[in-house]
Parts: C-alpha cells; structure tokens; sequence
C-alpha cells in the first residue's frame, strides 16, 4: 500500500540506471507503489503509477541526473542532491549497479555511516585488527541546508581504494542530504588535495525492502573499470548480509530503542533529523 508520509512522498528517488531505460515498459516500487517506467515516443522517460484497476495514473515528475532516472510521487521540496564532483570533466563515473536488501532503506544509510564495522565486515579492505577504534569526530545538522554531515572522520584501512595495496589512515566526510540518500567523500591517494566522491541512490521499495546503487566520481586514471566496480560491489555485499540481518528490521528513532557508543554520533544526529522532518516510512513508528 503506497505510504501516507508526506515527507517521504515528497522526495526524488533515482529508479533506474538511466542509460538502461528503454521504450519497453519496466514496472517496479516505490514507497509502497506499483510504478511503471519507459521512454516515450519522443525519447523523454516517462513514470507513471499503476493505479488499482491498472490503468495508468497521470505522468510523475522525472529527472536523469548521475546516470539514473529519478522520479517523485508527491511535490519535492528541495531538488535532487548537488554533486560538485560530477561536474569536472577528469573525473571517472563509476555506476556501481543495483543491488536489492530486504531492509529499511534508511538502515541502509546508517550502515553506510557506521565505521566501526569496517574491521569486522569489510577485514583487510576498510578495516582490520588492532585498529579498531573510531576516532572522535563532529557529527552535526545543518540547517541552512537541511543536510546531516559528519567531519573530522578518520580511521585505518589496508587498503584505502581500488588503486592502492598498503594501509594508510583515511581522512572521510559523511554528508546525509535527504532521508534515503548518503555520500562519502575521501581524500584521493593520487591527488591529496582533492576528494573523491561516493553517492549511495536508495529506492525504498516497501517498508522493509529497498534497493540501492553508489555510483562514485573519481579521480583515477589507472585503475581499470572492472577494478573499481569490483572493490565496490565487494564491499557493498558484505554490507548487505549485516544490515539484512539487523534487527528490528526497520529504523527505531526512539533514543532508548537502542544503546549507542561513541562512534555513533553521525547515526544519532541522522535518527534525530528523521524525527525532526517527521519520517516514518522505514521507521518502527510507520509500521506501528
């Protein structure tokens, strides 16, 4: 049953990897609904919801941004997340593929914003022991964006991208700039001075299945597609097995649902902002 959280409804999901959509009618979900997407005779993407009886509902709003087709079922508040990095010509595009969770979407996110897991999930690639201490770092909401950032993050990796084979202390910032939508930014090990750029496209499917795509912006000139889309798709499916095994499957945003640690601070500040803007789809609150 498609959702009645106005919050949710009036945000952009990418759907589809756009380069993919075709004039054959592709029927997938999205907050609970049934949607169809295609190209038109024109050659413009076209999203429609399937209404109860079948028949078609009136066209949704669309946008193709980042290699994917992004759609809305209510009226967005805010555009589509602005990627500075997607805009300088040297960069590597890596759309990383759609990999489906029976989860919350916004579990999802706060996994990806969890680093004391990377020893224990992602050992000897993100993580490995004795370095398994979060180091203190500022989680805060910003208001005049509306955007949960953590900053200041480092932490040890073996190894810290497709390109390198030693350990090295990474320096990371987390940006959360809507609900179901979550970047990571790190210094590139080729050139120090710039960062490279990681967005995580989640479409909550239902309360508790979603499916989701990083596609990453790069700056990488040796590494091979294959290698890159590699080492991402590996980590992304370790992350998979835990977050599909949390529990309770959906997102409690209560504080005492849960016991934090020190290193959850970016989870703390992003479960507090979902409370605030009044999220429930994903949440324990919208299945109750």
């Amino acid at each position: 049953m498609k959702t009645t959280d106005r919050v949710a409804l009036n945000d952009w999901y990418a759907i589809a990897t756009a380069s993919e959509v075709t004039a054959q009618p592709v029927t997938t979900r999205l907050l609970g609904q049934d949607i169809e997407y295609r190209l038109s005779e024109s050659g413009a993407p076209l999203v429609r919801e399937i209404l109860d009886d079948g028949a078609r509902g009136p066209v949704l709003p669309v946008q193709v941004r980042y290699g994917c087709l992004f759609t809305s079922l209510g009226t967005p508040v805010k555009d589509i997340v602005h990627i500075e990095e997607a805009e300088e010509e040297d960069r590597r595009f890596v759309p990383c593929g759609w990999v489906t969770m029976r989860a919350s979407g916004l579990r999802v996110v706060e996994n990806f914003l969890d680093m004391a897991h990377f020893p224990f999930v992602h050992t000897d690639i993100l993580g490995s022991e004795p370095h398994t201490e979060v180091p203190t770092y500022q989680s805060e909401i910003r208001r005049d964006v509306d955007e949960v950032w953590a900053t200041n993050c480092t932490f040890f990796q073996p190894r810290i991208a497709a390109t390198e084979d030693k350990g090295d202390f990474v320096h990371l910032t987390y940006r959360v700039p809507s609900p179901f939508v979550v970047m990571l930014y790190r210094v590139c090990p080729t050139s120090p001075n710039r960062l490279d750029a990681i967005a995580l496209f989640i479409q909550p499917m239902e309360e508790g299945l979603c499916r989701a795509q990083p596609v990453m912006y790069l700056v990488d000139s040796v590494s091979s597609h294959k290698s890159l889309l590699n080492f991402e798709q590996v980590i992304f499916l370790q992350d998979r097995i835990i977050v599909e095994n949390q529990r309770p499957l959906l997102l409690p945003l209560e504080p005492r649902a849960e016991i934090p640690t020190r290193a959850d601070s970016s989870s703390i500040a992003y479960r507090r902002w979902l409370k605030e803007k009044g999220v429930r789809f994903g949440t324990t609150a919208g299945a109750a």
